[in-house]
């Protein structure tokens, strides 16, 4: 096959909002869905296929029998049985908590697996809204510490009003927080290391506070200061424009409005497609076709030689370019 859909795994939240079922146009009557996980091979979290040959298998069961035919050579020796990206909408009615994530080496030092580099593209969200990405002063992980039970941490960060398009990279070790009015694209690596750094105070069903890891945040956050944590780039029609490049994932950014070929056939990676704006259609040389419209996301093996995109759409690419 040269290419495969998943069922999405649909989260409740408490801040989750109502975009992300007719975004994705599900017959779903499940309320406050904060989060789509479009690819997964989390465990216990694993998207299953939706539709061909394979359907009702797991992303984890795809990459165990096809190996590097499905992923490519380089990161099947990198990463084994683990599919290395997770792909996730998310739809934040209110802010979520402030976070920092750590990363590979100081995960490992916390006796975690790995850390997390994770990426946004901001898709039609209210006009209000706002996030935060990385800090806008100079602050010591004591002062750091001083802040948060001060309660004024969020003085120390930058904040951003968003719109549709925009996009931010988030290295490991940038504090970061989606804002309520906020819809996006989430591309990360494989992790569940998540620190808490600050809850707004806020209290559980309970009537208790959410749990804070300042030790582990302090030790993991990167304590530079940058002017600008937006990236900035030029839209343009019917061409590739790179958005993010690191170990972890390259991600491009298209807005096809005419047939459109994507060439990989010097590519030892898979490839993944998300659909975040308009109405197309995705073919093989093999005669394979489907839809490829808003809230899709395809999965293309990394032997998939070329695909052809038709119609107006706007989409992410994203994949792992292994340096030989």
């Amino acid at each position: 096959m040269c290419f495969f859909k998943f069922e999405p795994l649909l989260k409740s939240t408490l801040w989750g909002g109502e975009r992300i079922i007719p975004f994705k146009h599900i017959d779903s009557n499940q309320k406050q869905v904060g989060e789509s996980w479009e690819i997964s091979g989390v465990k216990d979290n694993e998207t299953i296929v939706s539709e061909g040959p394979m359907k009702g298998k797991s992303l984890n069961q795809l990459v165990v029998e096809m190996k590097e035919s499905l992923v490519g050579k380089r990161n099947y020796e990198r990463f084994g049985n683990e599919f290395p990206l997770l792909v996730k909408f998310i739809d934040a009615r209110q802010d979520l908590s402030i976070q920092v994530h750590p990363s590979d080496e100081i995960a490992k030092k916390q006796g975690k697996s790995r850390g997390k580099t994770e990426m946004w593209y901001i898709m039609d969200s209210d006009p209000d809204a706002k996030l935060y990405s990385g800090l806008k002063k100079k602050i010591s992980p004591d002062e750091y510490k001083r802040m948060v039970e001060e309660d004024t941490i969020c003085d120390a960060l930058s904040r951003y009003d968003v719109k549709e398009g925009d996009v931010f990279f988030l290295p490991a070790g940038r504090i970061h927080s989606i804002g309520a009015g906020c819809f996006l694209a989430e591309i990360q690596q494989t992790s569940d290391v998540t620190y808490r750094i600050y809850d707004f105070k806020r209290k559980d069903k309970d009537g208790n506070y959410r749990q804070l890891h300042t030790k582990e945040a302090a030790e993991s956050i990167d304590y530079q200061v940058f002017s600008d944590y937006r990236t900035h780039y030029t839209p343009r029609q019917n061409e590739r424009i790179r958005l993010a490049e690191c170990p972890y994932f390259n991600t491009s950014v298209y807005d096809v409005t005419k047939t459109f070929t994507l060439d990989y056939g010097t590519l030892d990676s898979f490839v993944i497609l998300i659909a975040i704006k308009g109405e197309g259609e995705i073919s093989c040389k093999d005669g394979k076709k489907s839809s490829f419209q808003t809230g899709e996301t395809i999965l293309l093996p990394a032997t998939t030689d070329k695909v052809v995109i038709s119609g107006n759409v706007k989409f992410l690419e994203t994949y792992i370019k292994t340096e030989v």
